[in-house]
C-alpha cells in the first residue's frame, strides 16, 4: 500500500462530464450528424470499449456525451437502464436503439463485415478461433471487470489485500488464455494457411512481434487495465504485472492511435474515481451492485 495522503482521505471530488486531452479532441471531430450516435460518458470504462471498436472499424459516429446518473430522457429511450454506453440507429424511422456494450460490439463487428471491411474478431473461416476470443472476454466479464471494482472499493486493509490478489489473479487467467490462442492457432498447424495466419494474429494472444492491431480481448480489458494503472495504482498502490511480453502486449494496447484516441487526461479518471475508492453511498448501480454481492447491472 502507497502512503501518500491523498489515498487516505475523500477529497469530494466528482466525476467529470466531458472528456478532456485526446479524448476531448475525438469528441470533437464527430459532432456531425451520423447514422449512428454513440451516447457515452467520458470516464466510463464500458463506453470507453464500443468507442475503441468505432475507431478501429472505422464505422461513422456521432459521440453525444451524457450524464448517465442524472439519467436524461434521451438516454433512456436508447437504453432502458440509463446506462452508457447507447446507440441510436438514425437510418430508421423512428430511431431504432442498442445498448449493452458487449451486444453493441457484437453489432459492428457484423456491420463492419458489410462496410468497412474490418473485424477484430477472427475470421470466420476459423470458428475456433473466434470460440477462443470469446473465452477470453467471458474472462474479462466474468472475472476481471468485478475484481476491478472489488478492490477499488474496498475500505479495510484486509479487503484491500484480498481484492488486489483477486485483481491479480484475474489479470493472470486472462494471459493464460491468450498464451493458450497461441499455442493453439498461431503454432504450426493452427490455421489454414499463411492468409488465415496472417488475420489470426490480429490481438488474437498476449504479444506477437511486430504485431500492433487491436482484436476482441484486447477492446474488452483495454479500459480497465488502463484504469488499473492509473486508479488502481493511485487508490491502493497496485501495480500491473511486468515482464517482457506482458508489458509489450500492455504497449500494444495504451498506444494503439484508436485506444489513446478515446483516453482524456490524467486527472480526469482519479477526480471520477474517487467515489468509488471510497466507496461513497450511491456512487453508481454497478458499485451498488458490487456492494451487494450482485452481478454487475
Amino acid at each position: 500500500m502507497s502512503d501518500d495522503p491523498i489515498q487516505k482521505r475523500d477529497t469530494g471530488r466528482t466525476y467529470h462530464t466531458e472528456a478532456t486531452g485526446d479524448a476531448l479532441i475525438t469528441v470533437k471531430k464527430h459532432q456531425k450528424d451520423e447514422d449512428i450516435t454513440l451516447f457515452g460518458g467520458c470516464f466510463c470504462p464500458f463506453v470507453q470499449r464500443v468507442w475503441v471498436a468505432f475507431e478501429v472499424l472505422g464505422i461513422p459516429y456521432k459521440y453525444y456525451e451524457v450524464d448517465p446518473y442524472k439519467k436524461p430522457q434521451e438516454l433512456l429511450e436508447v437504453s432502458p437502464k440509463g446506462l452508457v454506453p447507447g446507440l441510436r440507429l438514425n437510418r430508421y424511422t423512428p430511431p431504432r436503439s442498442l445498448n449493452e456494450s458487449t451486444v453493441i460490439l457484437e453489432y459492428l463487428e457484423d456491420l463492419a463485415a458489410t462496410t468497412t471491411k474490418r473485424g477484430i474478431l477472427p475470421p470466420i473461416t476459423n470458428p475456433y478461433a473466434r470460440g477462443l476470443v470469446r473465452l477470453q472476454a467471458d474472462h474479462v466479464n466474468r472475472y476481471l471487470v468485478p475484481a476491478f471494482y472489488r478492490y477499488l472499493q474496498a475500505q479495510t486493509e484486509e479487503k484491500q489485500i484480498e481484492g488486489g490478489k483477486e485483481f491479480h489473479e484475474s489479470l493472470e487467467g486472462l494471459v493464460a488464455l491468450l498464451e493458450r490462442a497461441e499455442r493453439e492457432i498461431l503454432a504450426p498447424g493452427g490455421a489454414s494457411g499463411e492468409g488465415e495466419l496472417q488475420a489470426l494474429r490480429k490481438g488474437l494472444g498476449l504479444w506477437v512481434p511486430g504485431e500492433q492491431d487491436l482484436g476482441w480481448a484486447d477492446i474488452m480489458a483495454g479500459p480497465w487495465l488502463f484504469r488499473a494503472k492509473l486508479v488502481l495504482t493511485h487508490y491502493r498502490g497496485f501495480q500491473l504485472p511486468q515482464g517482457e511480453r506482458v508489458n509489450a502486449w500492455l504497449e500494444r494496447i495504451f498506444e494503439h492511435p484508436a485506444f489513446k484516441a478515446t483516453c482524456s487526461t490524467e486527472q480526469l479518471y482519479l477526480d471520477s474515481y474517487e467515489r468509488y475508492a471510497f466507496n461513497r453511498p450511491n456512487t453508481s448501480m454497478v458499485a451498488k451492485a458490487i456492494n451487494e454481492g450482485r452481478a454487475l447491472p
